[in-house]
């Protein structure tokens, strides 16, 4: 595949749609083999193709739905997206704001992906003592 403004906003949407499905293998699929993940951009990567499915599959069981929040922008090798994360917690629904970008290798994989949130973005969760 190349890399396109076209083909990486439809790698965010096919990113969105098999999270939803908790299809995980379809999700570490969109990810090159030697790919990273920062969720968030401030912990420690996540990296390779297993470790990301294994990421994704736990992050999944939550039974957690994604809502792009606007469109995706892209400039050169990066695309760039802001979602909500909804989940159904014991308390309630809880809700985590999000903004991605996904950086592309020359093949149209995701080479890393850096998540921004943090607990400000985090909405409907039990406070903490």
């Amino acid at each position: 595949m190349s890399l396109t403004p076209q083909s990486m906003m439809e790698t965010v949407e096919a990113y969105i749609a098999a999270f939803d499905r908790a299809d995980a293998q379809a999700v570490a699929a969109l990810y090159a083999l030697d790919a990273e993940v920062r969720d968030p951009a401030d912990a420690e990567p996540i990296r390779g193709r297993d470790a990301i499915h294994a990421f994704y599959a736990q992050s999944m069981a939550t039974g957690a739905r994604l809502r792009l929040d606007g469109p995706v922008r892209v400039v050169g090798s990066v695309a760039a997206f802001a979602f909500s994360v909804h989940l159904n917690l014991p308390q309630g629904a809880a809700r985590i704001d999000v903004i991605d970008t996904f950086e592309f290798n020359p093949d149209g994989l995701i080479a890393r992906m850096t998540a921004y949130w943090g607990p400000n973005n985090m909405h409907g969760f039990l406070e903490q003592a």
